[in-house]
């Protein structure tokens, strides 16, 4: 297995994303060595408060696999989770947790607070984080960079 395969396809999904205007994050869900689910942000596209990538990943796997439970799938994501898609991780069962960045405003897997290691709940996710790290904070950093410019260039109109 290699994480940074995974994460790459993550990436690809992100890429995704940035090109509909969306927060460029992206998440795949990997089992026995097949993609049985991916997601890119949709959140702005579906006007759906829902629309992140990991939601979408998760639920497209549960969906390949006829279930709810995602137990021995391992999700690898390009951003930090937020506290709903922790939640959902923790849930789906899921196994392990990839992550390319940390989000230290949003993140609830280590930044903020550790919602799939919260000893109080049933379930725990072990997590490795950095996974092509500097190619998954790039896309962010441009995305944000390229929103600025645009919200500056509307206000100067």
């Amino acid at each position: 297995m290699d994480p940074e395969k995974y994460m790459r396809e993550s990436l690809l999904e992100a890429q995704k994303a940035f090109q509909k205007g969306e927060v460029p994050v992206g998440a795949v869900v990997e089992h026995d060595g097949v993609i049985i689910g991916r997601g890119h942000n949709l959140t702005e596209t579906a006007k759906d408060p829902t629309g992140h990538a990991e939601m979408i990943a998760i639920r497209q796997a549960a969906e390949t696999l006829g279930g709810w439970r995602l137990s021995g799938c391992r999700l690898y994501v390009t951003t930090e989770p937020c506290s709903m898609c922790s939640g959902a991780i923790v849930l789906s069962r899921i196994e392990k947790l990839y992550i390319g960045t940390m989000d230290p405003k949003a993140g609830a897997c280590g930044s903020l607070t550790n919602i799939p290691q919260d000893p109080r709940l049933n379930h725990f996710v072990e997590i490795e984080t950095g996974i092509l790290q500097e190619e998954c904070a790039q896309l962010l950093k441009e995305f944000f960079r390229e929103l600025r410019k645009r919200r500056k260039s509307k206000t100067e109109q």
